[in-house]
């Protein structure tokens, strides 16, 4: 039966179905959108290794970001150097034993670098280094595409 029968109501799931003229548009202008990004987009990860075997790099580089808490940890010093306590109070479900964890390892990585001034009192601040500055284009992409797919939709007004 086609979907416009008038059967149980199916006009109006085949209404549903199709979506509002905006929400259509909106889908259109995403396509577009994303189909111009493309276009001007640098090389993809298929051109930069093109073999089918995961890159090693590429998998090492996702697990040493990919790590719990790594992510926010990164994001808070794109803002700049900090020291420990304002890390731990920017990211807050984050436990000091596991934030010290992570932070010796991204300065292990070369990611952060770990300034300490002697003080009195003696101060540390963490900062990301030229490699984790680095970082800062693929993190911004991680954060839209966070916003685009993750966050939830806009509530209607009814």
């Amino acid at each position: 039966m086609p979907p416009t029968a008038r059967h149980n109501g199916a006009p109006r799931r085949a209404a549903a179905e199709r979506g509002s003229a905006a929400e259509l548009r909106a889908a259109a202008a995403s396509r577009a959108a994303t189909a111009q990004r493309a276009a001007t987009a640098q090389p993809r990860l298929a051109d930069e290794c093109p073999d089918p075997p995961c890159c090693p790099y590429y998998h090492e580089a996702v697990e040493l970001i990919g790590k719990r808490w790594t992510g926010a940890i990164l994001q808070v010093l794109l803002h700049g150097g900090m020291r420990f306590s304002e890390i731990a109070q920017a990211v807050p479900e984050l436990s000091d034993r596991l934030l010290s964890e992570r932070m010796k390892e991204l300065e292990a990585r070369g990611v952060v670098a770990r300034e300490v001034d002697p003080g009195p009192p003696t101060r540390v601040q963490y900062r990301l280094s030229s490699m984790g500055q680095d970082l800062e284009p693929a993190l911004l992409e991680i954060h839209a595409w966070a916003q685009r797919w993750l966050a939830p939709p806009p509530r209607r007004r009814t």
